[in-house]
This record gives structure tokens, C-alpha cells and sequence, in this order.
């Protein structure tokens, strides 16, 4: 058998030459795993044995468990050492919070290389310690397997950067590593308010007499508190005086300390040839949801296994960026959420304490509102008793929401779905929306919006748009509220009125999505003369302001129609790349008249339909506007434009912002995730007090109660997935065991509310 092979069947018969750079946590325990398998290691470390940065690590149960599986000396060795604890304690503005059940497991750093160094030693690992590691290609040359765990600054990373390709992002947080010489009784976040704006501490015990500190806060404050001129002693001796009370006026000290961005490291390759990268050189996550130490043992034990199970070198590396690749990328992404959390922490400060707690807890969506229950039920009934819910038996997202004269029973909004269903092309709706609104009507939400519905001919996107611009589209759209308020009492049916802009006259979604029609077209218009796909789509008309004030007359007259046909209440389309949007972006508002230009100019024109609109309006139905917080593209909406945006439209009146993201210009680049489109609800709601309506990938009912209870949402717009169960939010009741008067079963309905016994047991 050629070097560098084993067989499938994870016997040992050929030994592998293994280099290791790196004798960190992951670079060790990589070395003594492969080196337990019977293959030769060797490992640079160019620092001494006792040289280490910061303090203590936090291991999860489930790592602790694969080492158990691993290598039962080591985990007996980390056992023997671990300070473990259940609780975390939230300080906000004097008042300490605590929730526990959480279970943490912490040690030293120092103490974890130490038994990481004996378990290589006595597996017969070559440390070449206070030794820097000869080139990667030189390595590669001479070894069959290269383990590049040299941390974030990695010199392998660098120097193979082109097969690699790696993206590092910096934060907008400064923080340091500091340590106590006394440990604290649980894993404790504390703010302080100071004249330069919000610091915070994150603070956890790592041995029976010591903990880790790190002090964060924007590098706008940092740089304000002057605590970019402090060398390491002074950092630590204003963060001590800042943070005097958590420490019991006891001192700070630093190893090495400095004040340092968070960079998050991002790599589309793990591996080149028989190089692969391992811990902080493939990945980093941000700190406040764990270690990275964690991150790189868990690499450590999926190359271990890889290595074990595969038949090559080259098998070995794939299968192990496989196996990994998912479990980072879902913690990157939950990282990345709670770092920005903590960049906006400002944001948040006035919220209640128990809420704020919440939010801290639930901030990377990893704790959710119903694995805090189960962690700690008493924490969370407390939390849902703020919010308002009226027995404990009662779901957050089953409490009721007044706007206006409008009461919504739940906190659930079927969100506006396009259709493209209009009879014989004239904009009217027919039976399909019958059926499809009135089954969501029965299904449970609160609130069932319409599809975007038209306010001219010209303004429908495909020839299958419904329109509110002839009688007979109005009788007919009569004919669906009625069938919900008399089938369906207590639901609330919503009107979301737009304009295509220059997106319109393409065909049926499922036809091809923004293709222009290949026959039959009409002429398409906007605030300038840009297509939406240059060389595909039609480049519209420059409007006028003759067409200005037409389109602000065919937005009225729609909205008394709409009036007359009953709906209770309407959302004005100011989203998506539609022509009211597109006279809000930067990136599709060229105008150089009174209604381009700065973003005060550029709201001009769809602050004028809303007024129009709302004039004609019954004052006691509420309106709401959908907004694009962001374009997903550079020079385009940004996260304070989107503020800026939605307190405009709330000045003039609006109820509530329904706050969605993208499709405004054709080369966007979105970040999709679960839930990805809520963070800029969030902003809006806790920057302004206005209500905020959340969408984007909110799919489960445990989400809905999460945002609600965290103060990030209002009202959870949830689409496909009452596409796929029209009856979704009655199912969420009853997966919750509620059965109160915010989700009622249709009296024919009554007898399949219980979920059906899928087999024996």
C-alpha cells in the first residue's frame, strides 16, 4: 500500500507522516488523536510551553462528548479540572437578572495545553516547541498529511490565499482579554452607560479563584473614552474602575492583552493538496457564543475520524470539510448575529429589563423562546408576563395587537404572495383567490394579507396581477372580504396596494420571473430611466410630473375601493423594486429635480401617495407601509437610510412598518438565512417605538414567540410556509396546546384539531 493510503476499513497499515503548524488547543488535540491511530506527528510551535494568550476556555457538553468517545484519558484529565456552572446573570442599569439551566464547563487555557502537551508526549508526538514551522510547501513536500491549525493569522492561510480564497471581516467592536483573580458565581453580562456611550462586560469563572473579563464596546466609544491611547495596564485599570461594581473593587490584570477587532475569518477551501486548514486559520466565530477553542477541538475530532475511515489523504480532507463545513457555517451565522448584536447594544439599553435579558439571551437564535422554557420556566413565565401574555397558558404569539380601531386576536400575518392568477389577464380576482385567502382566513393568522394589488393597468407586474382600478375588480374583491368576515370572524383581511414601476409587464413567475413579456406588452415607467436587467428588461419612461400626479390619483381612488370593498387594513407597497421603492433607492432614483437627489427629496414622491392614500382612508382602519431596509448592494439603501425611511412614513401617519429587504436591483447579493430579514425590524422598532411587522424565513412558531418576546417584532409576516399548511397557525396552537380565543377552530374544522395519531407506538 502507497503512503499516504489507509484502508476502508480503518485498520492500521500504513503510518502517515503527519506535520502539524500550530500548538494550540486544536493542534494538539489533532496531534494526539492521529497520533493514537499510530501515524508519526511532528508539531511547530514557535512559542514556549507556558506562553498562551488569554485566560480561560468554555467547552459545550456536546464537544465534551466527543472527546469522551475520542479519548477517555484526556476528557478524565479535563474532568478533573473543569469549574462547571448553570447560570448566566444579566445586569441592566443596577438590576441583576439571572436565568439559569444552562450548563457550562470551563478550565484554564494554560491548563488545557498543559494536559494536551502530556497526552502528546506520552503518545509519542514530537513537539517542537519555542520553533517556527518550516513553509507549508516545504511541509507538504516532505509530509503526507499538513495540518495548518496556526490560528487566525495564518501564514499557510496566506501564503496558499489564492487556492483558499479567504474573506476576512472586521467588526465594529473593540474589546480585550482581561482576568480576575476571584470567580464569579455565574457566566455574567453587565453594561455600563457611560458619558461616552455603552460598554459591556462578558465575564465567566475558569478555575475555582479566577475569571475571564472581556470588556467591549463600539470602537466609536472606544476611541471616545480615549481608551485607544491606553497601553495594557491602564486598559486594565479603567476597565476595573468602570466595571468596579461586578468586581467587588477588585482589580484586572492582562496576558499580552490588547484592544482588538473581531475579525471573522471565512475560507471557500479547507484544503490544498495534503494541506488543510484547522481551528481559527479556516474559521472564526465571534466570541460571545463561545470559543474558538471549542471550534477548533470539534475540527480536531472530525479530521481524527476523517483520517480513520477514509482510504486516502485526499478522501480523508473532503470528507472532513464536509462533515464540519455545515456545523460552522450554522455558527458563523449564529455568531454573526450576536456580534452585531452587541455592536448595537445602544439600541437596546432602554428596553425593560426582563426583555432586555431576553434579547441577550436569544440574540444568535440559538436560545429560543421555547428552549429557555425548558431551561428555565420561571425566567421565561416572567418575560411572557411583561409581554403581556394573559395566563401562562397563553403563546406570545397568541396575545392580541391594537392598531388603530383594528384589534388583531394573535401576532400572525399572512404575508402578501403574488399569485399571478387574475381572470383572462384584466386584473380581477376570481375564484383561486377566493379559495386561496379565504382557506388562509380559516387557517388562524390574524391578519391575511392580500397579493399586491394594482392601482392601474400599467401598474400590474404580469398580465395575471390583480388590480383595484375597475368596478368589477372591486365587486369581486367585495365578494372575498365577505366570505372572510362572515367564515371566518375575527380574522382581519388586508389590501396592499402598489405599483409595478419597471418591473412590470413581464410574464407569470413561473413562466420566467422578470422576463419581459413576449408579446401583449405595455409601456413601463419609473423615477428614471434604468431597467431592472440592462440589456433583458424594458427601460422604462423618466416619469413626469403630469404622470406623478395621475399615479397619485389611481393610489386614492384604489384606496377608496378598497375602503367601499371592506378590507380592514392597507399596506402601501414601498418595497421590492416596485415604483415607489424605486424612488427611494439611491441606486434607481437618478432624478435631478425635486424628487431625486438626498434621501429627503428622494421620499418625497411616496410620502405624497401616502398622504394621498391616507387621506382617503377610513381614520380608523390602520395603514401600513412596506419598506426595503436594504438593497443588498453597494451605494444602495442602507441600514440608517431604512430608519430614516421608516420614521418619515411614521410621522405621516403610518401604523406600523413592515420591514422586508432586496429585489431592487437585479445584481443584489442578499444574505439568506433563518429569520435573516429580521435584524432590520429590529433596528427600526427599537430606534423609533414605532411598530414593526417582521418577514424573511421566519418559519416556526418558536421564531414567531422569540422576536415577539425579545422586543424585535410586533407582528410575523409568515408566508411559504402557509403556503404549505393554509391552517399553519392553528397547528401552532395546538403544537402549543392553546386552545383560547386568539386561535379559534372553524366549527366544521373542530373535530381535526387535534393532531391525528400517525401510527402505533
Amino acid at each position: 500500500m502507497a503512503a499516504g493510503t489507509m484502508p476502508v476499513d480503518g485498520s492500521r497499515r500504513t503510518t502517515l507522516r503527519v506535520a502539524v503548524v500550530g500548538g494550540g488547543p486544536g493542534g494538539l488535540y489533532a496531534a494526539a488523536l492521529l497520533a493514537r491511530q499510530g501515524h508519526t506527528v511532528e508539531v511547530w510551535e514557535r512559542n514556549a510551553p507556558e506562553d498562551t494568550f488569554g485566560f480561560g476556555v468554555v467547552l459545550s457538553d456536546e464537544t465534551l462528548g466527543g472527546i469522551e468517545r475520542a479519548d477517555t484519558l484526556v476528557y478524565a484529565a479535563l474532568g478533573a479540572e473543569f469549574v462547571r456552572w448553570d447560570d448566566i446573570d444579566i445586569v441592566h442599569r443596577g438590576r441583576l437578572l439571572t436565568s439559569g439551566g444552562h450548563g457550562f464547563a470551563a478550565l484554564g487555557r494554560r491548563r488545557l495545553l498543559e494536559i494536551l502537551h502530556e497526552r502528546c508526549a506520552g503518545l509519542g508526538v514530537q513537539l517542537r516547541l519555542r520553533t517556527g514551522a518550516p513553509a507549508a510547501a516545504a511541509l507538504a513536500a516532505s509530509y503526507d498529511l499538513v495540518v495548518a491549525a496556526d490560528g487566525v493569522h495564518s501564514a499557510t492561510r496566506q501564503s496558499g490565499a489564492a487556492h483558499f480564497r479567504p474573506t476576512l471581516t472586521s467588526g465594529h467592536c473593540r474589546y480585550i482579554w482581561l482576568a480576575a483573580d476571584f470567580a464569579f458565581d455565574a457566566f455574567r453580562f453587565e453594561i455600563a452607560e457611560t458619558e461616552h456611550g455603552v460598554m459591556q462586560l462578558h465575564a465567566y469563572p475558569y478555575s475555582a479563584d479566577a475569571s475571564t473579563v472581556i470588556v467591549e464596546m463600539h470602537e466609536k466609544v472606544w476611541r471616545a473614552a480615549g481608551l485607544d491611547l491606553c497601553d495594557e495596564d491602564e486598559s486594565a485599570a479603567r476597565c476595573a474602575k468602570i466595571f468596579s461594581e461586578a468586581l467587588r473593587g477588585r482589580p484586572l490584570h492582562g496576558n499580552r492583552s490588547a484592544w482588538t477587532e473581531f475579525r471573522t475569518v471565512v475560507n471557500e477551501r479547507w484544503s490544498h493538496g495534503n494541506v488543510v486548514l484547522l481551528g481559527d486559520a479556516a474559521h472564526t466565530a465571534h466570541f460571545s457564543i463561545g470559543s474558538g477553542t471549542k471550534l477548533a477541538v470539534e475540527d480536531a475530532l472530525a479530521l481524527a475520524e476523517a483520517v480513520a475511515t477514509e482510504p486516502d489523504v485526499p478522501a480523508a480532507l473532503a470528507a472532513y470539510e464536509a462533515a464540519r463545513r455545515p456545523a460552522v457555517a450554522s455558527t458563523q451565522r449564529a455568531a454573526a448575529a450576536s456580534m452585531r448584536w452587541f455592536e448595537e447594544i445602544a439600541g437596546y439599553v432602554d428596553q425593560p429589563a426582563r426583555q432586555f435579558a431576553f434579547n441577550l439571551l436569544t440574540r444568535s437564535r440559538r436560545v429560543t423562546h421555547d428552549n429557555l422554557r425548558l431551561r428555565d420556566e420561571r425566567f421565561t413565565r416572567a418575560v411572557e408576563r411583561d409581554f403581556g401574555c394573559p395566563d401562562e397558558n397563553t403563546p406570545p404569539m397568541f396575545t392580541p395587537l391594537k392598531l388603530r380601531g383594528l384589534t388583531l386576536r394573535n401576532r400572525v400575518v399572512v404575508s402578501p404572495m403574488d399569485m399571478y392568477s387574475a381572470q383572462d389577464g384584466d386584473g380581477t380576482p376570481g375564484d383561486f383567490h377566493l379559495v386561496h385567502l379565504g382557506a388562509r382566513a380559516l387557517g388562524g393568522a390574524a391578519l391575511v394579507m392580500t397579493e399586491m394589488v394594482c392601482v392601474s393597468a400599467e401598474g400590474r407586474i404580469t398580465p395575471g396581477c390583480t388590480g383595484l382600478y375597475t368596478g368589477e375588480q372591486a365587486a369581486a374583491w367585495t365578494r372575498i372580504a365577505d366570505f372572510v368576515h362572515t367564515s371566518a370572524p375575527g380574522t382581519a383581511l388586508g389590501v396592499q396596494l402598489g405599483h409595478s414601476g419597471r418591473k412590470g409587464s413581464t410574464r407569470l413567475m413561473w413562466e420566467g420571473m422578470d422576463d419581459p413579456l413576449p408579446e401583449g406588452n405595455w409601456p413601463v415607467a419609473a423615477a428614471s430611466e434604468l431597467p431592472y436587467r440592462p440589456g433583458v428588461s424594458a427601460v422604462p419612461r423618466a416619469l413626469t410630473a403630469q404622470d406623478l400626479a395621475s399615479i397619485r390619483s389611481d393610489f386614492a381612488a384604489a384606496a377608496v375601493r378598497a375602503a367601499g370593498c371592506g378590507f380592514d387594513l392597507l399596506e402601501l407597497h414601498c418595497a421590492h423594486g416596485y415604483l415607489l421603492s424605486g424612488f427611494l433607492s439611491p441606486l434607481t432614483n437618478h432624478r435631478t429635480d425635486a424628487y431625486g437627489g438626498p434621501l429627503e427629496n428622494r421620499l418625497r414622491f411616496p410620502l405624497e401617495v401616502f398622504d394621498a392614500v391616507r387621506a382617503v382612508w377610513p381614520d380608523d382602519r390602520p395603514m401600513t407601509v412596506r419598506i426595503s431596509a436594504t438593497d443588498w448592494a453597494p451605494g444602495g439603501t442602507c441600514a440608517q437610510d431604512a430608519v430614516d425611511i421608516a420614521a418619515a412614513f411614521a410621522a405621516h401617519g403610518a401604523d406600523a412598518i413592515d420591514v422586508s429587504t432586496g429585489q431592487v436591483v437585479a445584481d443584489e447579493t442578499p444574505e439568506y438565512g433563518r429569520s435573516y430579514q429580521t435584524p432590520y425590524a429590529d433596528r427600526i422598532r427599537n430606534a423609533l417605538g414605532v411598530p414593526v411587522i417582521a418577514v424573511g424565513a421566519i418559519s416556526s412558531w418558536d421564531d414567531v414567540n422569540s422576536l415577539l418576546l425579545a422586543g424585535r417584532a410586533d407582528l410575523c409576516a409568515v408566508g411559504r410556509p402557509h403556503l404549505y399548511d393554509p391552517h399553519w397557525t392553528l397547528h401552532a396552537a395546538a403544537d402549543q396546546s392553546y386552545a383560547g380565543p386568539a386561535a379559534p377552530w372553524p366549527a366544521p374544522y373542530r373535530a381535526g384539531s387535534r393532531k391525528p395519531p400517525t401510527g402505533r407506538g
